[in-house]
């Protein structure tokens, strides 16, 4: 992460002129295309120095439909969508890829389908490349207002904040559903790697860390929003899938595995909670001092390390996983 004391200016360089390519992959996404495209439309960062690149991963449903319906009405609305399709590897990765290949950009931004962007997030997310040094820069995340038990738990937890990832002890990394990277970047070390299926981001922000001088940094104003899982089925998949990535970044880097909890601690936990939480949280309920939210937190929180050690025991890194696609190849 980029320091106080670090934080180097151009005078010649105005971000809020550079041209801006914002990189959005899209599988199955009929739910939330209308949203994230008024949210695009809303953006504050002038129209004209930015384009929109959607890449349909294989859309099975009418998303190839509606983002053509959004691409022939951006004209009359004055902002520049471009539909590209990633048909060959069914992977986010990959869908990425092709909107790097195809974007004109001096800075490439990211975010996902179901992400809500606030009006001002290209503008806040932009600004921080005023230090000639940055090469990366990350957007907060925060939930969207959630309903459900499981919604209100993860929000609780801020789950989503790029602070936890910001926080690895092994290189800091922004999530791309917020993130920023100069394209000359890409052109240095290369792009994701399109058959990994989960921790491209950390894996993208840690190689341009070792093998370059380029910093991150964090602007917490860039501010997208992002919905929480609502049933337990998704939770479990989700959590699964950090497993996964777990295993994935341990064999791509040799960062440290999580540790699995032993049946005792499983059991220790649970006692703990029926025996000590429950309880003076069912006080604090009753007072008006806690809500449902706080008497399940424990036994959630447990199911979602299961299902997280159960990620990273079951994952295998492929071996096509490992490679690494080059911008300058490409051309």
């Amino acid at each position: 992460m980029v320091r106080n004391e670090e934080r180097l200016f151009s005078p010649n360089y105005l971000p809020m002129l550079s041209q801006v390519s914002v990189v959005i992959p899209i599988y199955n996404g009929e739910a939330d295309l209308p949203d994230l495209i008024n949210c695009l439309n809303a953006q504050t960062y002038p129209a004209e120095q930015v384009e929109y690149l959607l890449v349909d991963n294989n859309s099975t449903d009418r998303t190839p439909t509606i983002l053509q319906t959004a691409i022939e009405q951006s004209s009359k609305q004055k902002i520049n969508f471009r539909l590209l399709s990633e048909t060959n590897i069914q992977s986010s990765y990959a869908a990425r890829n092709t909107g790097i290949k195809a974007s004109i950009g001096e800075i490439i931004a990211f975010t996902d389908a179901d992400c809500r962007p606030d009006p001002n997030w290209l503008q806040s997310l932009i600004q921080p490349f005023v230090n000639i040094k940055i090469g990366m820069v990350a957007g907060e995340i925060i939930a969207l207002p959630g309903e459900t038990l499981l919604e209100k738990h993860a929000d609780k937890g801020n789950v989503l904040s790029q602070k936890h990832t910001l926080a690895h002890p092994f290189y800091p990394y922004g999530q791309t559903a917020n993130l920023a990277i100069r394209k000359q970047v890409f052109e240095q070390v290369g792009l994701f790697r399109p058959y990994l299926t989960t921790g491209g981001d950390a894996d993208i922000c840690w190689r341009i860390q070792m093998h370059s001088d380029w910093k991150l940094d964090f602007a917490p104003s860039a501010i997208v929003k992002h919905r929480h899982r609502s049933t337990l089925k998704e939770l479990q998949s989700q959590w699964r899938r950090y497993g996964s990535s777990n295993r994935y970044l341990h064999e791509l880097h040799g960062v440290d595995l999580m540790r699995e909890l032993s049946l005792s601690e499983y059991l220790h936990r649970i006692v703990r909670w029926l025996v000590k939480e429950l309880p003076v949280n069912s006080i604090k309920a009753i007072a008006g001092k806690a809500n449902f939210v706080d008497l399940l937190s424990t036994p959630i929180d447990l199911l979602n390390t299961r299902a997280r050690s159960a990620g990273q025991k079951a994952a295998k890194l492929p071996e096509t996983a490992k490679q690494i696609e080059h911008l300058l190849d490409c051309k």
